[in-house]
């Protein structure tokens, strides 16, 4: 077992780690923390790296917030804004057409808890990949793990790990070369059904 956080279309890396370990815990009774991916996701545009962000409500009287009781601020048309960059960047790749309407009610629908869209989000990859994992989430934050292994650490974007990963073919890359490790739905896109066989047969040296 392994213990991520529930990232927003998280980096292809935690995906590598989920579909190799099969059995993930995800924590949802830490405090939430800034700077992080359980809020943003990098995706490959016509200029480079883009960084998607999910505005949020900021309580500064209730102090720390548990990521299980987070809200998203719906006052920003952020839903409208990512939906749009992934047709910009991606309608030229391979598979976003096939993907596509299945993407849509995620950026249509309106979720109040960053939470509740960020399982959406797992529950996408894991139907468009068609493979499922056995998923549980934590009830009690634990500084240290009594069991499994403790992968928390790689939702932290600003102290983000390197990873070289194995290069595949990018919307832009004749422009910027291959960019490493972004998006999730970046390798989706590009891979379609394949994307499957790079995470599981691609391990990660962490």
């Amino acid at each position: 077992m392994i213990l991520l956080h529930p990232t927003y279309f998280g980096p292809i890396s935690h995906y590598m780690l989920m579909y190799q370990h099969r059995e993930i815990c995800f924590e949802i009774a830490d405090n939430f923390q800034k700077q992080t991916y359980r809020n943003r996701s990098y995706i490959y545009s016509s200029n480079g790296k883009l960084q998607l962000n999910i505005p949020i409500k900021h309580n500064k009287s209730a102090g720390r917030q548990k990521t299980k009781d987070v809200l998203i601020d719906n006052d920003f048309h952020w839903q409208k804004n990512h939906f749009k960059a992934y047709q910009n960047s991606y309608r030229s790749s391979p598979y976003f057409e096939y993907y596509e309407d299945d993407l849509a009610p995620l950026y249509h629908n309106t979720f109040t808890h960053l939470l509740d869209f960020n399982i959406k989000t797992h529950e996408f990859i894991f139907d468009a990949l068609q493979e499922q994992l056995t998923i549980s989430y934590t009830s009690e934050y634990e500084t240290e793990l009594t069991k499994g292994k403790d992968f928390r650490f790689l939702a932290a974007a600003k102290k983000q790990k390197e990873f070289n990963l194995t290069p595949y073919t990018q919307v832009f890359d004749d422009k910027f070369g291959f960019l490493t490790n972004l998006s999730i739905l970046d390798l989706l896109f590009m891979e379609g059904p394949n994307a499957l066989n790079y995470l599981e047969n691609h391990p990660l040296n962490i």
